[in-house]
């Protein structure tokens, strides 16, 4: 009877192993397009995403390691990686605006 719970340990562990090994190949390859963009929004939807996996990857972790603190690790770096998508979002809009603003005064002066 035993042996029936570590065989289903053994598989539950392999499975979160390459659930771990996934997530990081997406996470590579979102850091590869919000560095090369085109747009800034492509990026921030990267930077947003990479925030997501980096969650999915702790609380894979805090199963497969039985520790329940990483639990309020996840919940913490999902209040961070929020504030900071929203900042992003923020600041981009910002500039966005300013060069609108900037692109009207020169068609006027023309």
């Amino acid at each position: 009877m035993n042996s029936g719970i570590t065989v289903l340990e053994r598989a539950y562990s392999g499975f979160f192993s390459v659930l771990l090994v996934v997530l990081a190949v997406f996470f590579l390859l979102c850091m590869v397009r919000a560095v090369r963009g085109p747009r800034m929004a492509d990026r921030i939807v990267a930077v947003n995403m990479m925030g997501t996996m980096v969650m999915v990857a702790i609380a894979t972790l805090a199963v497969m390691l039985n520790e329940g603190y990483l639990v309020d690790i996840c919940w913490i770096y999902a209040m961070i990686s929020f504030l900071a998508v929203i900042i992003l979002t923020k600041v981009y809009m910002g500039v966005l605006a300013e060069k609108k603003k900037k692109g009207e005064k020169k068609k006027w002066q023309h």
